[in-house]
């Protein structure tokens, strides 16, 4: 029989898709169509998960894609896409077979070519990923199920960074897709995941609308933490923007939305009163208030004047301000890798425990500060980043800094802060974004801790003994020798400020008593959840 065209596998994937979400004639009523109305910390106004940091960006990534390894509860990596994993004696080669029945959206079967490509672009972005490509000899396809990764030299970490969940996470899209430039963005959100994307419904900052996918084959395993199977209960999830924080709240209290995923820390008192609303930590370590610092560009370039915000951040009073309850709050953490996890440390540790207005003058006035205006942007609708800033913005401005707080979305910062131009042509100096243990959790995986002289994040530390370090601690496998190097990476850390922890928190996710099955999962996802 004559093969079938590819548009004709695209018509009948499509035929099908339909005839599943219908019932059968005869069958008798229809099952009503379950909606899963939900608000995010942040809408969503792009798609391009590898060109984006965004964690709006990696959640919509989660509803689409699927992953080659994804990581569990633990923090260990399991096989998601990947059936067979072979490794050489010697720890170099690498084989991967996937599991049969995977189709993209299309209809089009996923192949390996596919995963490949995606490897390669992903690579091109991703702080993990550049650090995977720096250990490889070879990735190549081997037919249309395996393929091979060829390692230069020991690297311990490959399959946690084929697992990479955040920052610029691995999802694996059609090869056609992921041959895109990694400097361009993607517009077509096909993909293999539990959800398929409805673009037409999809309105930039305001609404986004998933469905159910109908062809997907959930792993055998039950679901933990991002891996195992992603058996899909609802078939309809949209997401929705609800900027104004009491809004949120009084939708949620109302049943017009099903689940907050972060409401004002403030207003949980009011949810707790209402028996028809849970509360739960999806994200039991917490999160970092991560103060971004522009090194690119006066006064924050000189490492002194970087030192003095030290001695301008008080961690209990930015979490006070932002309204976390004391039950949520880590009251002082120093560990560039959060406090809680095996990973700790206070080595190299200094400041943030209290305001020190004459250490940090001195510190500015040793690296010429001439009082010239310091832009701090300010994400006002997330509102413990709007907190956090205004409050470090005080403390600055008692140091004599001249500092600005334009007020903006989070989308907005978004695209703003990749401008590299002095503040008199929109540039910037400061702001804070909000991080998780995926995305701080230890020296290669910590994004914005890399500090290459080239391609970095937004911010541009550049600083190559700490590069060295960090490339050191990767490929170390004797687990004394990692610990030393481990706080000899914090020491540098705190020697050159890509960033600094502006206070360790917990946030209590909200939603419905009708809706059942939600995990902790750090980051949020819809698969095993239940709406009555």
């Amino acid at each position: 029989m004559q093969a079938l065209s590819n548009a004709a596998h695209i018509r009948m994937a499509a035929l099908l898709a339909v005839a599943l979400l219908s019932p059968a004639v005869g069958a008798g009523p229809a099952r009503a169509e379950t909606t899963l109305r939900v608000v995010e910390i942040s809408p969503l106004t792009s798609l391009d998960p590898v060109i984006s940091t965004a964690a709006f960006v990696r959640n919509h990534g989660f509803m689409v894609y699927d992953q080659l390894f994804a990581l569990d509860g633990k923090g260990v990596p399991r096989p998601e896409m990947v059936k067979t994993t072979t490794v050489s004696p010697d720890g170099l080669i690498y084989a991967f077979a996937l599991r049969e029945g995977l189709l993209f959206h299309d209809g089009a079967k996923v192949r390996a070519a596919d995963a490949v490509a995606s490897i390669r672009r992903w690579e091109q972005r991703d702080v993990v990923g550049k650090a995977l490509a720096a250990a490889t000899a070879a990735l190549e396809v081997r037919d249309d199920a395996t393929f091979t990764l060829r390692l230069s030299h020991p690297f311990g970490l490959v399959l946690e960074a084929l697992a990479r969940p955040t920052a610029s996470a691995l999802f694996v899209m059609p090869e056609r897709i992921a041959a895109t430039p990694a400097s361009t963005a993607i517009t077509d959100a096909t993909g293999s995941g539990p959800f398929i994307f409805q673009p037409g419904e999809w309105r930039s900052g305001d609404r986004a609308v998933y469905r159910r996918n109908p062809a997907y084959q959930p792993r055998p395993e039950p679901a933990d933490g991002l891996s195992g199977g992603k058996v899909v209960k609802i078939d309809r999830v949209e997401w929705l923007s609800i900027p104004d924080a009491s809004t949120a709240v009084a939708a949620l209290n109302s049943g017009e939305i099903d689940y907050l995923e972060q409401p004002s820390p403030d207003l949980v008192p009011t949810l707790a009163a209402n028996p028809a609303i849970k509360l739960m930590a999806i994200n039991p370590v917490g999160y970092e208030i991560w103060v971004r610092i522009n090194q690119a560009i006066p006064p924050f370039n000189d490492p002194r004047a970087r030192e003095a915000l030290l001695y301008l951040i008080d961690q209990e009073e930015d979490l006070q301000a932002a309204g976390i309850q004391p039950a949520e709050q880590v009251p002082y953490c120093g560990a560039f890798f959060l406090c809680g996890t095996a990973l700790e440390t206070e080595a190299g540790a200094k400041g943030m425990r209290a305001v020190d207005i004459p250490r940090a003058k001195e510190l500015l006035k040793q690296a010429g500060y001439d009082g010239g205006r310091v832009v701090f942007l300010n994400a006002t609708d997330l509102p413990v980043n709007n907190a956090a800033t205004l409050t470090i913005a005080e403390n600055m401005k008692r140091a004599g800094i001249n500092v600005d707080t334009p007020a903006m979305d989070w989308a907005t910062l978004t695209q703003r802060r990749g401008k590299k131009d002095p503040v008199a042509q929109g540039g910037w100096n400061l702001f804070i974004t909000v991080a998780n243990v995926l995305d701080a959790g230890n020296p290669l995986t910590n994004l914005y801790l890399a500090s290459p002289c080239e391609g970095g994040l937004p911010g541009w530390p550049c600083d190559a003994r700490l590069e060295d370090l960090r490339r050191e601690w990767t490929n170390e496998t004797d687990p004394t020798k990692r610990r030393a190097l481990l706080d000899a990476v914090q020491t540098r850390a705190y020697e050159v400020l890509p960033y600094i922890n502006g206070g360790q928190f917990r946030t209590l996710t909200a939603f419905r008593s009708t809706v059942t099955g939600v995990q902790p999962t750090t980051i949020p996802v819809f698969w095993g959840i239940e709406k009555k």
